[in-house]
């Protein structure tokens, strides 16, 4: 397989946030882009959106509300689902 530069201007922002994502998918620049040429070829148009999960401000706040809970010894826990319908008289 014969290789070719591209070269291409973007904003200095836009590279660096773009490549902190592709980061922490465990890509690289040059992969990711590879990765959207070939299945823009393959597609036959724009094929798809990468991207990271990134829990609301309620998610976040419930996550951790439950290690807080987790990590209180003074919260009840139930070994059981029998314990906890017991305790909640279902």
């Amino acid at each position: 397989m014969a290789t070719t530069n591209l070269n291409i201007r973007t904003d200095k922002d836009i590279k660096e946030q773009a490549d902190q994502i592709f980061s922490e998918l465990g890509l690289n620049m040059t992969t990711a882009i590879n990765m959207f040429l070939r299945t823009t070829i393959r597609e036959n148009g724009i094929p798809f959106s990468l991207k990271l999960d990134t829990p609301n401000e309620e998610t976040v706040a419930a996550i951790e509300e439950g290690r807080r809970i987790a990590l209180d010894s003074s919260v009840k826990s139930y070994k059981t689902m029998d314990e906890l319908k017991a305790a909640l008289e279902v």
